[in-house]
């Protein structure tokens, strides 16, 4: 694949990663394509999606305006998440890990299709929104997007969703800080100890960082039910691929 397919690919993914968190469905079978091995193709795709990250959250600033302790409390989770999640890729085989990955991903894409009976039951049993639950789930979401990454958008989106009743637009925002930070620490610990090819990571983290600042542009602008409707198809469609990878 040509520099600048790669380009093109990144800003594809970008779109697709600020707006339902499913850039790896596109970003990580273009480094593939690249004639790279798994493992190396998702490192590099990893360290590329930092760009994702940096333009959808300069991309959100109107919806993070009144979030800034939430952002801090679950980065630091996604964080914590991160690193853990890192280390088991660099020490682990996957195999194991990603034959559960597309039930989780399935569930999470289902979560956000019912999402407003999942909020009206909360608020009805008077649930503690956005407390230690929501914190230590973010965690674990970090520690898989650090492990493998592909579609940690849409269960932190359901997450998000669900546990602080925002808007898709706001919880989107949270999305993007959050699994960007988790993201950007797993990416720290792959250029210090992994093996990133870097002829392949920054064309595709320049299409990346196109495509992230333009995807909140459009989240503010599409009706909320219609989006959610398209992330949870997208979601299910990536959990079936990744399903039929892994038990193939």
């Amino acid at each position: 694949m040509t520099p600048l397919l790669l380009v093109l690919a990144g800003i594809a993914a970008g779109l697709i990663g600020s707006i339902a968190g499913l850039a790896s469905l596109v970003s990580y079978p273009a480094v593939l394509a690249t004639g790279l091995s798994p493992v190396t193709a998702n490192v590099t795709n990893t360290v590329a999606l930092v760009c994702s990250s940096v333009g959808s959250v300069s991309g959100s600033r109107p919806e993070l305006v009144g979030q800034r302790g939430r952002v801090r409390r679950l980065a630091m989770a996604a964080a914590a998440g991160g690193i853990a999640g890192a280390a088991l890729l660099l020490i682990t085989p996957a195999e194991s890990f990603e034959r559960i990955v597309p039930f989780l991903i399935g569930l999470a894409s289902l979560a956000i299709l019912v999402r407003r009976r999942l909020v009206e039951a909360a608020e009805h049993e008077h649930r503690l929104h956005d407390g230690t639950s929501t914190v230590v789930g973010v965690g674990v979401v970090g520690i898989y997007g650090g492990y493998f990454g592909a579609g940690a958008g849409v269960m932190l989106l359901a997450l998000l969703l669900w546990a602080t009743a925002e808007p898709l637009p706001r919880a989107n925002a949270v999305k993007n800080v959050v699994l960007g930070v988790a993201n950007g620490i797993a990416a720290l610990a792959f250029v210090v100890v992994g093996d990133v090819r870097w002829d392949v990571a920054v064309p595709l983290g320049i299409g990346l960082l196109a495509g992230g600042r333009l995807g909140p542009i459009i989240v503010r602008r599409t009706d909320p039910t219609w989006l959610r409707v398209g992330i949870a198809i997208a979601g299910l469609g990536l959990a079936l691929k990744l399903g039929v990878d892994a038990y193939r």
